[in-house]
């Protein structure tokens, strides 16, 4: 991020986000089993706030995906999305098929075609893995939630240091870019390392895996925040929070891939009051 020109407080954005997620991942490695027993209304709960979003946030640019916290801006569905991915594939009931309708719903609304698209490929790939009927209904209403988002055209300029990382870090340097690639494919290590070692609960280790590889396909493809290699805190504590919900092997795993992908030349999230001037805060 230094070498891309991006001001110092970003990378301290970051450092803060990565400092506070790391807290909570050691608070919840202590909670998940007691979380587990009530991920519904947990799940249920996380629904909450992606339909506040929706419904009240004043649109920037039509869309209506961030919320401000004192001086930053943050955008809700990176943090709670791959947190409600990860705690319904590891214990589905009514509720949190509910909460999983709910976010679909939201998302939608908001309209967020990145994050839409994030919940689907972790629904489908929970599916896939362990075919029943809550998931499968789960699954089903956000397939017409993400063809909506694809119907509304999503004007919003690409923002510096948050999106496009994929490419302009090259403009930067060879290096810079490579680091960034590697940085980004390092987030679906613990998937991958708790699939190919069987590692218990499968399903949920795939749909963390799907969920993660949306949300850089989305960064690659269109202009949505490039987590954690860009700068912005919101991908950093959905990252840590949603690994930190997973089986063990795979958190030890995860540990070693988020020290990996240290933020090198982007922008997300997070936004200071004094950058709302920006397309929009990531």
């Amino acid at each position: 991020m230094l070498a891309a020109g991006a001001p110092p407080r970003y990378l301290l954005v970051n450092l803060t986000a990565l400092v506070l997620g790391a807290t909570a991942w050691l608070a919840l490695g202590r909670t998940t089993r007691t979380l587990l027993t009530g991920a519904g209304p947990a799940i249920a709960a996380l629904a909450v706030p992606l339909l506040l979003t929706a419904l009240f946030v004043a649109p920037v640019e039509g869309a209506s995906r961030w919320i401000g916290v004192g001086p930053l801006r943050l955008q809700i569905s990176l943090i709670v999305v791959p947190v409600m991915v990860v705690l319904y594939a590891r214990r589905q009931d009514a509720i949190g098929t509910a909460g999983m309708i709910a976010a679909a719903l939201a998302l939608a609304l908001q309209p967020d075609r990145a994050m839409a698209g994030v919940l689907l490929a972790g629904l489908l790939a929970l599916v896939l893995a362990a075919p029943r009927r809550l998931p499968l209904m789960a699954m089903a209403a956000s397939i017409p939630a993400f063809g909506s988002t694809l119907l509304t055209p999503d004007t919003l300029a690409a923002a510096p240091y948050v999106d496009r990382i994929f490419y302009t870090a090259f403009d930067v340097h060879p290096l810079a870019g490579s680091a960034v690639l590697v940085g980004a494919a390092a987030l679906i290590v613990p998937a991958l390392i708790g699939a190919l070692s069987g590692a218990g609960e499968r399903p949920a280790l795939l749909a963390f895996g799907a969920c993660w590889l949306g949300v850089i396909a989305a960064a690659a493809l269109g202009n949505y925040p490039t987590p954690l290699v860009g700068y912005g805190g919101s991908a950093v504590l959905g990252y840590l929070l949603s690994v930190a919900l997973l089986p063990n092997g795979a958190r030890e795993a995860g540990r070693g891939a988020t020290f990996a992908s240290r933020p090198v030349a982007g922008r997300s999230a997070d936004q200071t009051t004094s950058e709302l001037r920006l397309p929009h805060p990531a």
